[in-house]
Parts: structure tokens; C-alpha cells; sequence
């Protein structure tokens, strides 16, 4: 199968075009090789995709027909991204959390409450 199709099918990105755009952006390797789109994938291969500053790598199991649902995806690719990648992930995740509101452009309630606050 298609490396392309692969990693739609497992739901690691939205689109088959995303797919691949990375691949040709040199975000999915398989062996430390950069992979094309049409790549086609063995079983017991692993993929290794950069998503941002994380690479998630998957073990190829077996090939789905079509896209599946989320439940399914373990029975097609196990996600074997090391421990580290997984913190790395998680550290991201807690800096976005801790942005505190006020920050950027006001929102259209903020704006109509200041409104209120500076007519009277």
C-alpha cells in the first residue's frame, strides 16, 4: 500500500494531500530514508513522521481497505514513538494550556463589555 494512503487510512492526517505535502517536505521517513508519496510499504515497516517538533513512528501491522475509525487503528499500525517524543509532546501541550486570556485581539463579547464599562 501506498505510503500516502497508509497513513490517511490510520488517521495520522486529515487528507491524502497533507500526506503528501510532508512527504515531499521530507516529514515522513521510513529507515531514516525521506519518502515519497508512492512509496509502497511492507508489512513490519516503520514509518516515522514529524508533526511540528515530534515524531511519532508507527509499525505497520496489516493494510486497511479504506480510511477506518479511530477504534480500529491499532489493528493496522502500532505506535511505537519513543517515550521522549511522547514528553516532548506533553510539555507543548501544558505551554499552550497556560496562555492566559487577554492575550491578542479581544473577542467580540471583551470588546462590547468595555464598551458598556466606558460609556458610563
Amino acid at each position: 500500500m501506498r505510503v500516502d494512503k497508509f497513513l490517511w487510512a490510520i488517521r495520522v492526517m486529515k487528507t491524502r494531500s497533507k500526506v503528501a505535502t510532508h512527504c515531499k517536505e521530507g516529514k515522513v521517513s521510513l529507515d531514516g530514508d525521506k519518502l515519497k508519496p508512492s512509496k509502497i510499504l511492507n508489512i513490519g515497516d516503520v514509518v516515522v513522521v514529524r508533526k511540528g517538533a515530534v515524531s511519532f513512528s508507527f509499525k505497520v501491522v496489516s493494510f486497511p481497505k479504506s480510511r477506518v475509525g479511530a477504534a480500529l487503528v491499532s489493528e493496522y499500525a502500532k505506535d511505537i514513538t519513543p517515550q521522549d517524543q511522547l514528553d516532548k509532546l506533553e510539555m507543548i501541550r501544558l505551554s499552550n494550556r497556560d496562555k492566559s486570556n487577554g492575550v491578542g485581539r479581544p473577542t467580540k463579547r471583551e470588546r462590547r463589555s468595555w464598551d458598556k464599562a466606558f460609556e458610563e
